[in-house]
């Protein structure tokens, strides 16, 4: 894959127009994923909560219309969740829950604001920045972070996990990686909430998305 150079870049194409493409430095065409290609163009970023050693506290229970993580897409943008992970660290309390949610709102707020991380890096002999991105996210412990209220007709369930037994007797992690990432058009929220009964679990989480101009894939 060495000598890759995007022509292109992330913006829309009329039906019937040529994009440049990705050829490397020979003048051949290289044909890969969209998942590579969102990659190579700088238009994949990721959220996270908690560093080495200093976790983040999950909710006591799961509750409506808060969350721990975040991340809105005005209108315009296009978000694309690809996978989540959630890693228990310490799980003491009973019947662990996950979920991964959306809502055709992008109302968000509370918590503390994330800059999301680009998973384009630069090296350092490059002048070019990593693109940033243009929906914002927040993280906060303990359901900090308010979102739209759950409503069975208008919020999306993307996944969700729960186990009944004490940490011990399962593997303290989740991960998500749908065959079918959800599209989301804005305005949209995409939220994870993360909680235990009696004691909110701590954890380490994660979750990978892309963005784009609306009019990119859904014209």
């Amino acid at each position: 894959m060495a000598g890759l150079a995007v022509a292109s870049g992330a913006v829309a194409h009329a039906p019937g127009t040529f994009s440049g493409g990705i050829a490397n430095v020979a003048g051949v065409q290289v044909i890969v994923d969209f998942y590579t290609w969102a990659m190579s163009i700088g238009a994949a970023f990721q959220v996270r909560a908690g560093t080495i050693t200093t976790p983040l506290v999950g909710d006591v229970v799961i509750t409506d219309a808060v969350c721990e993580m975040a991340t809105a897409a005005l209108a315009g943008t296009l978000l694309i969740p690809t996978s989540a992970n959630i890693s228990f660290r310490l799980a003491a309390g009973t019947l662990f829950e996950s979920a991964g949610k959306s809502t055709a709102v992008a109302t968000m707020s509370g918590g503390t604001a994330f800059v999301a991380l680009p998973l384009k890096t630069i090296g350092p002999n490059l002048a070019a920045t990593p693109t940033a991105a243009v929906t914002t996210s927040m993280v906060s412990a303990a359901g900090g972070v308010t979102v739209a209220a759950e409503l069975a007709t208008t919020t999306r369930r993307h996944f969700s996990w729960s186990q009944p037994i004490a940490a011990g007797a399962w593997p303290t992690w989740y991960d998500w990686a749908p065959r079918a990432a959800p599209h989301l058009a804005g305005p949209s929220c995409f939220y994870l909430q993360i909680a235990g009964a009696g004691t909110g679990p701590s954890y380490y989480a994660s979750y990978d998305f892309i963005e784009m101009p609306t009019t990119q894939l859904l014209g």
